[in-house]
């Protein structure tokens, strides 16, 4: 029996990149089916779990992907409401890999950090999906969280998404400008850069001079990176006193993980991976 993934993508062009990992997480054919919405997805998730019974149906198994998080969350959930009785199938969301690569990224920094309980922590440049993912994340330990974005109404309505669908609560704040950036860190405890390539979010001095921050972390493996002064390969590295990780440091787990789950697929066909079960396993990876 043939492990099938079916790669629901919200983008004109399903990911190559999900494509890869999915034949490296153990997929043996990948479909993949672009411009996807809620009000499509129906006949594609009725060819999945009408098809197979039995034990069967766990060789096959649903990735939601994209670029946009709402876009896919969208999709997941109808994903979902079209599952009933013995009807479904294991399924997975990683819109522009935000599950996995923010999963990847807060689990290594709290096994660093020991335990992320009650330290203040700051995403900047958090209104993107792996911004808001980390944000979620960083909640979910027991952090109290700032959520950074130049523009405060963007930043607001991040939070207020992330509190909906996290049930935690999320601090917004306006960082339009590299002073402004510069007096956030100045009150962390944990920060994270989840900014667009090709934009530096803190300088060297800015954070090597804060003196409460002990633990960075950058999803920018593109120069220049989000924290001046550190190596996209950094992982658990020591700077300035601070424990730092840098994207490519991230990413070697953000791969593993994102393997290992699509591995998982194949083990049931009652599996659901969305941010909560992929951040259970990356803790337990790293």
């Amino acid at each position: 029996m043939k492990k099938l993934l079916f790669q629901f993508d919200t983008d004109p062009m399903p990911s190559v990149f999900d494509v890869v990992v999915g034949y490296d997480g153990g997929a043996d054919i990948i479909t993949g089916y672009p411009n996807v919405t809620p009000e499509t997805v129906g006949a594609l998730v009725d060819g999945t779990i009408y098809t197979r019974g039995g034990s069967e149906k766990k060789s096959t198994a649903i990735f939601v992907g994209g670029g946009s998080m709402a876009a896919g969350e969208a999709v997941f959930k109808a994903v979902r409401k079209r599952f009933f009785g013995p009807f479904r199938v294991s399924c997975m969301l990683d819109s522009n890999g935000s599950n996995t690569t923010a999963a990847a990224g807060v689990a290594l920094v709290a096994k660093a950090a020991g335990s992320l309980h009650g330290k203040r922590a700051l995403v900047l440049a958090g209104t993107g999906p792996v911004g808001m993912r980390s944000a979620a994340l960083l909640a979910k330990e027991g952090a109290t969280v700032t959520l950074a974005g130049r523009n405060l109404a963007k930043a607001e309505e991040a939070a207020r998404a992330i509190e909906t669908r996290f049930k935690v609560a999320i601090r917004a704040i306006e960082t339009a400008d590299a002073e402004s950036r510069g007096a956030a860190l100045a009150e962390a405890e944990v920060a994270f850069a989840a900014g667009a390539i090709g934009l530096e979010l803190a300088s060297e001095a800015q954070w090597s001079g804060a003196r409460s921050l002990g633990f960075i972390a950058d999803y920018n493996a593109q120069p220049p990176l989000g924290f001046g002064g550190i190596e996209a390969t950094d992982k658990g590295k020591e700077r300035h006193g601070k424990t730092v990780f840098g994207a490519l440091g991230i990413g070697g787990l953000k791969l593993k993980l994102h393997r290992a789950c699509i591995a998982k697929l194949f083990e049931s066909a009652e599996l659901v991976l969305d941010a909560e079960e992929i951040y259970a396993l990356a803790k337990e990876m790293a």
